[in-house]
């Protein structure tokens, strides 16, 4: 794991999704990064997002692209969009689709926290 990355991943292991947020001008990436993707400005800083998200696409994975996933196969990718604005791509419960709003949940595999989205029917769409 990379310094730079280590805010979003010991995030995960608290079963929180992390973001940056930048000061300058209230871009928020997930990606984890030195410098705004927006404006540049170095001046960013890392928040909790509620976990709340409304699905962007969706895929489904039969064939995994290495032997660690391949238990997990076939699989449900989402890329959603958080709430707080930036994108996350992650699994997700099997049937989902674009537009369907979803809240994040955590499961442990090959000894890594990764998120499963799933549905969130009380929130409206």
């Amino acid at each position: 794991m990379s310094a730079l990355a280590a805010p979003f991943v010991e995030g995960l292991a608290r079963h929180e999704l992390r973001y940056q947020s930048c000061t300058a001008c209230g871009h928020a990436q997930t990606l984890a990064r030195y410098a705004c993707a927006a404006c540049g400005s170095a001046q960013l800083e890392w928040k909790t997002a509620s976990g709340r998200a409304t699905v962007h696409s969706a895929t489904v994975v039969s064939r995994a692209p290495s032997d660690e996933f391949r238990a997990l196969a076939p699989y449900t990718l989402v890329l959603a969009t958080l709430d707080e604005g930036p994108r996350l791509m992650a699994h997700a419960e099997p049937g989902m689709r674009i537009g369907d709003r979803v809240a994040a949940g955590f499961f442990t595999h090959a000894g890594r926290v990764l998120v499963r989205f799933a549905r969130a029917p009380d929130w409206p769409n």
